[in-house]
């Protein structure tokens, strides 16, 4: 059974850090691209990051970069999302996804690009 399990969220003060996790299991995903999206209550899931399978190519929403930084872990079968500078806007349900196809170059940033989700981690920024 393929599993995404997200982990790291929180409450943090605008301005803080948090570092999210995905673990991946019951397959390996190193040849698929992984993204993280979020949504916040009321509003539809958005695009965050995505990295490729090498890792050679990294995609941004614009709201996060400079802020945000994902990376991966193949031989752990992890992805990771840095986020610094946090704005209550931020405030959301993260998840990850792992890419319907293998090595794609370049990194999805469409949902409907994904086909396996986790079940999400709650981040949550106070002003």
């Amino acid at each position: 059974q393929v599993q995404l399990v997200e982990s790291g969220g929180g409450l943090v003060e605008a301005g803080g850090s948090l570092r999210l996790s995905c673990a991946a299991s019951g397959r390996t995903f190193s040849n698929y691209a992984m993204g993280w999206f979020r949504q916040a209550p009321g509003k539809e899931r958005e695009f965050v990051a995505a990295i490729t399978w090498s890792g050679g190519s990294l995609a941004y929403a614009d709201s996060v970069k400079e802020r945000f930084t994902i990376s991966r872990d193949r031989a752990k079968n992890t992805v990771y999302l840095e986020m610094n500078r946090l704005k209550p806007e931020d405030t959301a349900v993260y998840y990850c996804a792992a890419d319907h196809s293998p090595l794609r170059v370049r990194a999805g940033v469409r949902s409907s690009e994904y086909e396996y989700w986790g079940q999400g981690t709650q981040v949550t920024v106070s002003s």
